[in-house]
Formats: structure tokens, sequence, C-alpha cells
């Protein structure tokens, strides 16, 4: 029983979906927002935190003993955090509520990245104001609020991402033996990540397509760009 009015996460139901999961050599990831619910996770057998929040030592050292990581998804919480709420039809509460769970991914990142943890990217697509094109955005919020080079942000997104998914002997990178998977833009996107807008060939496990179109909803872009 917690304190009156306090929900408690319950581990009993965590460990037993990690324990059976285990069994079947697939990994467990758990989409929590709140210290409580990252140690609760850890705890009974969680291999990766989706999301995130302020970490504490002990949270870190759960990582550390479990061998899990964070994935890191700066998108979906920066809209109800940091727009105008005219914009975002966010309530107060809903407002203040995004900037505690944006301050705590970006904490835990960074947290994680100086302890040597690995941290993922990830999007959260449908989410309000997330699409499925704008991928490119969470390298630049990684750089902007985590302080990473850009090389390192594109390296978190494409092997370590594949690494993490336990697919990086098949993709992540472009080397002998691996899928022919990549894209090819007209700018270094080292240079600014919006080169990414634009592509000229994406190439999947061998398929080209050439200069593909791909529909934009404008005024997602339009309230995005301001945090660019």
């Amino acid at each position: 029983m917690g304190e009156p009015g306090v929900l408690r996460i319950q581990p009993e139901p965590v460990r037993a979906a990690c324990e059976r999961a285990h069994a079947l050599s697939m990994k467990v990831s758990a989409h929590v927002e709140s210290p409580e619910g990252v140690r609760v996770a850890l705890e009974n057998g969680v291999d990766s935190i989706e999301h995130g929040a302020k970490p504490t030592e002990e949270i870190l050292q759960l990582m550390k003993d479990r061998g899990a990581f964070q994935i890191s998804t700066i998108s979906p919480a920066l809209p109800y955090a940091l727009f105008d709420r005219n914009i975002s039809h966010a309530t107060y509460e809903q407002q203040e509520n995004g900037k505690v769970v944006f301050d705590g991914i970006v904490s835990m990142a960074k947290a994680c990245l100086a302890a040597g943890i690995p941290v993922g990217l990830g999007t959260d697509t449908g989410c309000p104001y997330i699409t499925h094109y704008d991928m490119w955005r969470e390298l630049h919020y990684f750089v902007k609020y985590c302080g990473v080079t850009p090389a390192f942000a594109l390296y978190s997104a494409t092997l370590l991402n594949a690494q993490l998914a336990g697919i990086g002997d098949r993709t992540g990178s472009i080397e002998k033996g691996k899928s022919a998977d990549l894209i090819v833009c007209k700018e270094n996107p080292l240079q600014s990540f919006s080169a990414l807008r634009t592509l000229s060939m994406v190439v999947k496990e061998g398929y080209r397509i050439e200069n593909p179109i791909v529909k934009k909803m404008p005024e997602v872009e339009r309230e995005l760009d301001k945090f660019l």
C-alpha cells in the first residue's frame, strides 16, 4: 500500500512479462516517464527504457547492472513543453507536465551518456506534431539539448539503433555483407540535419527509389521549424 492518493506501480506484472519474454529470447521495452516507473521497470527485468525520467544514482546503477539502455524521444515532449499553448491547445497543467517529461528525457539521456550507458533515438511517431518523415529532427534535438556532436547523433540513429534492436549485424552501416539500406541527399547532414528534408534516393535492401516524394503537413513543418 502506498500513500493515500498516490498511485504505485505494481512490480509483479512487469516481472511476469519480462520473464516470459526473456524465456522466448525477446527483449522488453517500457514506456515510462517517471523515476518510479523507470526504477520498477529496471528492477523487474526491462531491457529498454523508452522516453525516460530524471535518473537517480540507483537508476543509473540498475541500468549498468542490467545492461539496459534508453531510447531518447525528445520529439513528442517538445510540442507539449515548448509550443505556445495557443498552438498546441494544451492546458496549463498539460504544458507543465510536458516540461517535466521533456526535462526528464533530456536529463536521463545526458546522465546515461556520461555514465557510458547506450542511448538510442526514436520519435514516438503518432503523437501530436510527430510525423513519419521527420526522424532527422530527433537527431537535431539530440545535438541541441543533450550536447552531442552531429556525428555522434548520426551514429546513434543508425548503427547504434540497429545494434540495440539486435540487427546490427545486418544493417545500420554500409559494410560488406550487410543489407544495402541507405539514403542519399544533396547536402552534408553533418552540417545541418535539415539536409535530410529532401532525399535524392532511398535504397532498402538493394531496392532503389529515385527522388522519393513524401506528402508533408505544412502547418506541422512551420511550427517545428521554430525550434531548429
